[in-house]
C-alpha cells in the first residue's frame, strides 16, 4: 500500500501489509497523520488494529484518545500486559546461578 502525501510525507514508500513491521509502521503513520475519518476508514482494519494495538508506537495523548473512544483497545492492552507480566518469573523463580 502506498499512502497519500498528506499521510506519509517522507520518501516514497510502499508498505507490505503482509510484513508485521511494515503494517505497524503504516498504522502508526495513519493514526498520527489522518486528517479525516475517511483517511482512517479506508486504511485501517479493526481486527488488525485490535491485534497489534499494544505494539504500536504512538504518542500517549493519541493512544489515550483512541482507547477512550474504543474501550476494547484499552482492554486488549490491559490483557496483553497481564499476560506479559504473568509470564515473568517472580522471586524464587527458576534462575541460573553464576559460577
Amino acid at each position: 500500500m502506498v499512502l497519500p502525501r498528506h499521510l506519509d510525507w517522507g520518501p516514497h514508500y510502499e508498505y507490505d501489509l503482509a510484513d508485521d513491521a511494515d503494517a505497524l509502521l503504516m498504522y502508526e503513520r495513519v493514526i498520527r497523520e489522518a486528517q479525516t475519518p475517511e483517511d482512517l476508514h479506508t486504511r485501517l482494519n479493526a481486527d488488525v488494529l485490535r491485534s497489534h494495538w499494544r505494539a504500536l508506537f504512538l504518542p500517549a495523548p493519541a493512544r489515550a484518545a483512541w482507547e477512550s473512544r474504543f474501550p476494547e483497545l484499552a482492554s486488549a492492552s490491559a490483557a496483553a500486559a497481564y499476560i506479559h507480566h504473568s509470564n515473568i518469573p517472580q522471586h524464587g523463580g527458576n534462575r541460573v546461578s553464576p559460577r
